[in-house]
């Protein structure tokens, strides 16, 4: 679908001379690449892991944001240049013909949104993949205001100021997507998760002395990663297990974090000891 308005917009843009619908064109053929990128990205971020790579291949949505990043702000750069050279050499296009040509676009656009909209809440590269057919239907919509203004005007400088207006909404998706990769790939704490309630929430598990060394991250996907040392006071292996299934669930329930890792510590023992286990084996006595 986004290829087809990709050619449409480009055999309208050249039948109707307006810089403003053939730079749609290039922004949509671009976004026909990204597309491209971001479906091979989720196929690989689906793979199992391995036994080098332990998390599986839900990063490769962050290095696949960084791309698309990449080739939209080449466009943008592209956009503004020949739009300032229309400023210069002006032209007036067929006003009729580029409303036409938009509206169709934009419906189309509406449409693909609409189709990944429900998955790009947790995948950073469907989110990506749903800026681009966003900024599409926008800029769409900015070419159809254009058309209309030029049919009621005849000013040729509507053309030109357009191709910007789609280059700027070009550069806020792509600020937007490229700052979240970055936090991804910069392990930051997930958007949404102050890493201090994540700490007083492990402190209030009942059973827990103390936290240190939190960290909390994202591998991609959705997929929230928790690693902390929890001091307990001196207690049994199944007492222990039972604060992990706590903080495990409240982990999950509250934050959204899926994969918990926590390192027990006896606040009370000596260096050397650990917590053991206490209670008898199964079929065999305690013990003396």
């Amino acid at each position: 679908m986004t290829v087809g308005v990709a050619l449409l917009e480009l055999v309208g843009g050249l039948s109707a001379h307006s810089l403003a619908l053939l730079s749609d064109a290039a922004h949509v053929s671009m976004d026909v690449v990204a597309l491209g990128i971001a479906l091979a990205a989720d196929y690989q971020a689906a793979r199992p892991a391995t036994a080098r790579l332990t998390y599986g291949f839900a990063r490769v949505e962050a290095l696949a944001a960084l791309a698309n990043g990449g080739l939209l702000f080449g466009v943008t750069l592209l956009i503004a240049v020949e739009a300032f050279h229309r400023f210069s050499v002006p032209e007036t296009p067929a006003g009729a013909l580029m409303f036409a040509v938009a509206a169709t676009g934009m419906a189309i656009n509406v449409a693909v949104g609409f189709l990944i909209a429900s998955r790009a809440r947790d995948d950073l590269n469907v989110k990506a993949a749903l800026f681009h057919v966003a900024g599409d239907a926008v800029g769409a919509f900015a070419v159809m205001v254009g058309g209309v203004a030029i049919l009621l005007t005849g000013r040729s400088w509507i053309d030109p100021a357009l191709s910007l207006v789609v280059a700027a909404i070009i550069l806020i998706g792509v600020v937007r997507v490229v700052r979240e990769a970055a936090d991804i790939l910069l392990e930051s704490a997930p958007a949404g998760v102050a890493t201090a309630d994540v700490g007083d929430a492990i402190r209030a598990t009942p059973g827990v002395v103390g936290v240190h060394d939190l960290h909390v991250w994202t591998i991609g996907g959705g997929m929230h990663v928790l690693s902390a040392h929890v001091h307990l006071p001196d207690a049994r292996i199944s007492e222990a297990s039972a604060v992990l299934h706590a903080i495990d669930a409240q982990m999950r329930d509250r934050f959204g974090i899926s994969h918990v890792t926590i390192q027990f510590e006896c606040e009370s023992c000596a260096d050397d000891e650990r917590i053991v286990c206490t209670q008898p084996a199964a079929g065999r006595s305690a013990a003396p």
